[in-house]
């Protein structure tokens, strides 16, 4: 993880929050809640903590447990995922706290749920797996290792597009098809489907614990709620960013997918630059050069620390 100011020494502005007592939910499953109106509507989740060094996201389902929000048709139920990775924070090595064993986001789907591996993340994603499915709408809530500014991920399906477009936050809505090492929450089942109602958001709200990523995740859930009109608009115009700005969409045309063991980048990318020519390298694999497939390409999230196997870059393209 980088700092606010892009080096290798990260700037704690934010830290985690004691979530101790929202341990004992009302669903069976610790550390997840579910208020039903007892009016028709849909079910509505809103996921913190898929990784536990994201800690924007606690803070935001903080604000919702202490605002007693509650919804006005459907349910809405808040959920902490990877608790115990969270709780292990330790300021001396906060990157540290991401996963206990393995990415609990790239775990999502049938296959792998049900396989016969076992690892700390997959027990509690075993655990919750239920209260996912169960969405009609779901927003992940995450943060970024680079200063880059906040990313709504939509996937392919124009469902998705059409919720983010709804919320008006944040700026910058990616359409992307997700990562070869895995499938996250946010694609799990019908999610990543294009005829099924079920919706699913990730937003990465900010730089890991950089103030602003409190912030914008705060906005996030507030927009969320209410683009789908499942609490009172007095609850929600507080939080809500009075002059939104005017969205970009950006379509993801393939990720780089880390083949070697020596991957680098041409230079210190921290996401949303745009390279006008085709063809300009940004980075080498191995001996192998990556160069940019067309003009005006953007790097959508580039990797701090390659690893074979997990992708360094998303390439991208606004779109109308």
């Amino acid at each position: 993880m980088s700092g606010t100011d892009g080096t290798d020494d990260p700037t704690l502005e934010l830290l985690p929050i004691d979530i101790s007592a929202y341990r004992n939910g009302n669903t069976g499953i610790d550390y997840v809640h579910s208020f039903n109106s007892g009016q028709p509507g849909p079910n509505v989740l809103i996921n913190a903590l898929t990784h536990g060094n994201e800690v924007c996201g606690a803070h935001a389902l903080g604000v919702l447990f202490e605002d007693d929000i509650r919804p006005t048709r459907g349910s809405l139920t808040l959920s902490f995922a990877n608790v115990d990775a969270y709780h292990s924070f330790d300021t001396d090595n906060p990157t540290a706290s991401r996963f206990v064993d393995e990415d609990f986001n790239r775990l999502w789907s049938d296959e792998i749920l049900d396989g016969p591996r076992q690892s700390s993340e997959l027990t509690r994603a075993r655990e919750i797996r239920g209260v996912v499915a169960a969405a009609d709408y779901l927003l992940d809530l995450h943060s970024m290792q680079l200063p880059c500014p906040a990313l709504m991920l939509a996937g392919t399906a124009p469902k998705g597009r059409r919720l983010a477009l709804a919320m008006g936050v944040p700026e910058h809505v990616v359409t992307d098809p997700g990562h070869a090492a895995g499938p996250r929450m946010r694609d799990y089942g019908p999610f990543a489907e294009a005829e099924p109602a079920q919706t699913a958001l990730l937003i990465e709200c900010g730089q890991h614990w950089a103030d602003s990523s409190r912030r914008v995740a705060i906005q996030a859930v507030f927009h969320y709620l209410d683009a789908l009109g499942i609490i009172d608009g007095a609850d929600a115009s507080p939080y809500l960013v009075p002059t939104p700005p005017e969205q970009r969409l950006i379509e993801v045309v393939g990720p780089i997918t880390i083949q070697t063991d020596a991957f680098s980048f041409a230079q210190s990318y921290t996401g949303l630059e745009v390279i006008p020519k085709a063809g300009t390298l940004i980075g080498h694999d191995g001996p192998q050069p990556i160069v940019t497939p067309h003009d005006d390409c953007i790097l959508v999230m580039p990797t701090h620390k390659p690893r074979k196997g997990q992708t360094a870059v998303r390439l991208g393209r606004f779109v109308d």
